[in-house]
Protein backbone atom coordinates (compact mmCIF):
# COMPACT_ATOMS: atom_id res chain seq x y z
CA UNK A 1 0.00 0.00 0.00
CA UNK A 2 1.37 3.74 -0.90
CA UNK A 3 1.50 5.96 1.60
CA UNK A 4 -0.07 9.63 1.40
CA UNK A 5 2.73 11.98 2.68
CA UNK A 6 2.04 16.00 3.73
CA UNK A 7 4.77 17.98 3.69
CA UNK A 8 4.85 21.35 5.68
CA UNK A 9 6.60 24.42 6.27
CA UNK A 10 5.71 26.15 9.01
CA UNK A 11 6.48 29.43 11.26
CA UNK A 12 7.45 28.94 15.05
CA UNK A 13 3.64 30.55 15.71
CA UNK A 14 1.69 27.64 13.94
CA UNK A 15 1.47 29.76 10.44
CA UNK A 16 2.15 28.10 6.71
CA UNK A 17 1.53 31.51 5.28
CA UNK A 18 1.24 34.98 6.14
CA UNK A 19 -1.64 37.86 6.05
CA UNK A 20 -3.78 37.16 2.36
CA UNK A 21 -2.06 33.41 1.82
CA UNK A 22 1.02 35.42 1.36
CA UNK A 23 3.57 32.36 1.59
CA UNK A 24 6.63 34.46 0.40
CA UNK A 25 6.66 35.95 4.20
CA UNK A 26 7.55 32.42 5.19
CA UNK A 27 11.02 31.89 6.97
CA UNK A 28 12.45 30.10 3.35
CA UNK A 29 16.20 28.95 2.54
CA UNK A 30 17.81 26.73 0.68
CA UNK A 31 16.97 23.39 3.03
CA UNK A 32 13.32 23.64 2.22
CA UNK A 33 13.58 23.13 -1.66
CA UNK A 34 15.88 20.81 -0.61
CA UNK A 35 13.67 18.70 1.75
CA UNK A 36 10.89 18.89 -1.20
CA UNK A 37 13.06 17.69 -3.36
CA UNK A 38 14.10 14.54 -1.23
CA UNK A 39 10.46 13.77 -0.69
CA UNK A 40 9.70 14.44 -4.30
CA UNK A 41 12.41 11.77 -5.22
CA UNK A 42 9.94 8.99 -3.26
CA UNK A 43 6.78 10.01 -4.98
CA UNK A 44 4.93 9.91 -8.09
CA UNK A 45 1.84 11.27 -7.65
CA UNK A 46 0.61 15.10 -6.27
CA UNK A 47 -2.23 15.52 -4.21
CA UNK A 48 -3.00 19.42 -4.60
CA UNK A 49 -6.50 21.29 -3.72
CA UNK A 50 -6.99 24.44 -6.54
CA UNK A 51 -5.17 27.14 -5.34
CA UNK A 52 -1.96 25.00 -5.10
CA UNK A 53 -2.34 23.09 -8.13
CA UNK A 54 -2.65 26.61 -10.22
CA UNK A 55 0.18 28.10 -8.10
CA UNK A 56 2.52 25.11 -9.30
CA UNK A 57 1.52 24.97 -12.73
CA UNK A 58 1.65 28.19 -13.42
CA UNK A 59 5.35 28.44 -11.87
CA UNK A 60 6.64 25.02 -11.62
CA UNK A 61 6.95 24.23 -16.12
CA UNK A 62 9.37 27.37 -16.60
CA UNK A 63 11.63 26.71 -14.24
CA UNK A 64 13.11 23.22 -15.40
CA UNK A 65 14.89 25.25 -18.37
CA UNK A 66 16.19 28.32 -16.78
CA UNK A 67 19.38 28.62 -16.54
CA UNK A 68 19.22 31.03 -13.56
CA UNK A 69 17.73 28.32 -11.36
CA UNK A 70 19.47 26.09 -9.63
CA UNK A 71 20.17 22.56 -9.73
CA UNK A 72 17.62 21.89 -7.00
CA UNK A 73 14.86 23.86 -8.59
CA UNK A 74 15.08 22.36 -12.02
CA UNK A 75 15.39 19.22 -10.55
CA UNK A 76 12.06 19.52 -8.57
CA UNK A 77 10.02 21.55 -11.52
CA UNK A 78 10.96 18.50 -13.70
CA UNK A 79 9.62 16.01 -11.25
CA UNK A 80 6.22 17.88 -10.66
CA UNK A 81 5.73 18.10 -14.18
CA UNK A 82 6.09 14.49 -14.47
CA UNK A 83 4.06 13.46 -11.82
CA UNK A 84 0.51 12.55 -11.63
CA UNK A 85 -1.22 15.68 -10.48
CA UNK A 86 -4.75 14.64 -8.96
CA UNK A 87 -6.63 17.81 -7.69
CA UNK A 88 -9.40 17.63 -4.90
CA UNK A 89 -11.79 21.17 -5.98
CA UNK A 90 -15.70 21.84 -6.15
CA UNK A 91 -14.71 25.41 -8.43
CA UNK A 92 -12.37 23.47 -10.98
CA UNK A 93 -13.55 21.89 -14.16
CA UNK A 94 -11.51 18.80 -16.15
CA UNK A 95 -10.73 21.19 -19.11
CA UNK A 96 -9.10 23.49 -16.85
CA UNK A 97 -6.60 21.14 -15.93
CA UNK A 98 -4.26 21.16 -19.01
CA UNK A 99 -0.85 22.12 -19.66
CA UNK A 100 1.01 20.70 -16.75
CA UNK A 101 1.42 16.75 -17.40
CA UNK A 102 -1.02 13.66 -16.41
CA UNK A 103 -3.89 16.15 -14.05
CA UNK A 104 -7.31 14.63 -13.18
CA UNK A 105 -9.94 16.11 -11.25
CA UNK A 106 -11.93 14.69 -7.50
CA UNK A 107 -14.61 16.36 -6.16
CA UNK A 108 -14.58 17.10 -2.38
CA UNK A 109 -17.27 14.89 -1.47
CA UNK A 110 -15.10 12.32 -3.19
CA UNK A 111 -11.60 12.62 -1.95
CA UNK A 112 -11.64 10.35 1.11
CA UNK A 113 -12.48 7.14 -1.91
CA UNK A 114 -9.89 8.34 -4.34
CA UNK A 115 -7.71 8.92 -1.73
CA UNK A 116 -8.60 5.40 -0.58
CA UNK A 117 -7.93 4.09 -3.61
CA UNK A 118 -5.06 5.66 -4.91
CA UNK A 119 -2.98 4.18 -1.71
CA UNK A 120 -4.10 0.69 -2.98
CA UNK A 121 -2.35 1.14 -6.20
CA UNK A 122 0.74 0.17 -6.89
CA UNK A 123 3.21 2.75 -6.86
CA UNK A 124 5.38 5.51 -5.22
CA UNK A 125 4.27 7.72 -2.73
CA UNK A 126 1.16 10.11 -3.08
CA UNK A 127 3.03 14.23 -1.31
CA UNK A 128 0.93 16.76 -0.54
CA UNK A 129 2.53 20.05 -0.97
CA UNK A 130 0.32 23.61 0.28
CA UNK A 131 -3.41 22.10 0.10
CA UNK A 132 -4.36 23.47 3.93
CA UNK A 133 -8.21 22.07 3.63
CA UNK A 134 -7.52 19.08 1.88
CA UNK A 135 -4.79 17.68 4.00
CA UNK A 136 -6.31 18.78 7.27
CA UNK A 137 -9.72 17.06 5.60
CA UNK A 138 -7.50 14.12 4.83
CA UNK A 139 -6.01 14.17 8.54
CA UNK A 140 -9.20 14.33 10.35
CA UNK A 141 -10.37 11.18 8.41
CA UNK A 142 -7.12 9.25 9.54
CA UNK A 143 -6.06 8.69 5.74
CA UNK A 144 -2.53 10.38 6.23
CA UNK A 145 0.17 8.30 6.71
CA UNK A 146 3.00 11.18 7.53
CA UNK A 147 3.08 14.32 8.60
CA UNK A 148 6.52 15.89 7.76
CA UNK A 149 6.58 19.35 9.38
CA UNK A 150 9.34 21.57 8.89
CA UNK A 151 9.73 24.30 11.50
CA UNK A 152 11.06 27.26 10.19
CA UNK A 153 12.91 29.99 12.72
CA UNK A 154 10.55 33.03 12.03
CA UNK A 155 7.33 34.31 13.69
CA UNK A 156 4.59 35.34 11.67
CA UNK A 157 2.31 37.02 14.08
CA UNK A 158 -1.21 36.55 11.42
CA UNK A 159 -1.28 34.74 8.49
CA UNK A 160 -3.01 30.94 7.45
CA UNK A 161 -2.87 28.56 10.32
CA UNK A 162 -1.61 25.14 9.68
CA UNK A 163 -4.25 23.01 11.43
CA UNK A 164 -7.87 24.31 11.11
CA UNK A 165 -9.21 21.29 13.77
CA UNK A 166 -8.11 18.85 16.31
CA UNK A 167 -6.46 15.37 15.31
CA UNK A 168 -8.09 12.50 16.80
CA UNK A 169 -5.08 10.74 18.10
CA UNK A 170 -1.51 11.96 19.70
CA UNK A 171 0.88 11.34 16.54
CA UNK A 172 4.06 9.34 17.50
CA UNK A 173 7.14 10.79 16.40
CA UNK A 174 8.98 9.23 14.16
CA UNK A 175 12.05 11.39 13.21
CA UNK A 176 13.59 14.97 14.09
CA UNK A 177 16.12 16.57 12.64
CA UNK A 178 17.72 19.77 12.28
CA UNK A 179 17.99 20.56 7.86
CA UNK A 180 21.41 21.31 7.54
CA UNK A 181 22.55 24.03 6.72
CA UNK A 182 19.45 25.48 8.04
CA UNK A 183 17.88 26.67 11.27
CA UNK A 184 15.08 24.92 10.26
CA UNK A 185 13.77 21.92 12.26
CA UNK A 186 12.13 18.30 10.51
CA UNK A 187 9.31 16.36 12.05
CA UNK A 188 8.11 13.52 10.97
CA UNK A 189 4.99 12.10 12.81
CA UNK A 190 3.08 8.81 11.43
CA UNK A 191 -0.25 9.12 11.48
CA UNK A 192 -3.35 6.55 10.70
CA UNK A 193 -1.92 4.05 12.51
CA UNK A 194 1.55 3.99 11.02
CA UNK A 195 4.30 3.48 13.09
Amino acid sequence: MRKLVVTILTSLDGYVAGPGGDFMSMPLDGSFSAYNLERLRTADTLLLGRSTFEGFRSYWPAVADDPAQDDTEREISRRNTAARKVVVSDSLRPDELGGWGESELVRRADAHGAVRRLKAEDGADILVFGSVPVWNDLLAAALVDELHVMIGNGVLGDGVPAFTGPVADRLPLREMRRLEGSDHVLLVYAVGGRD
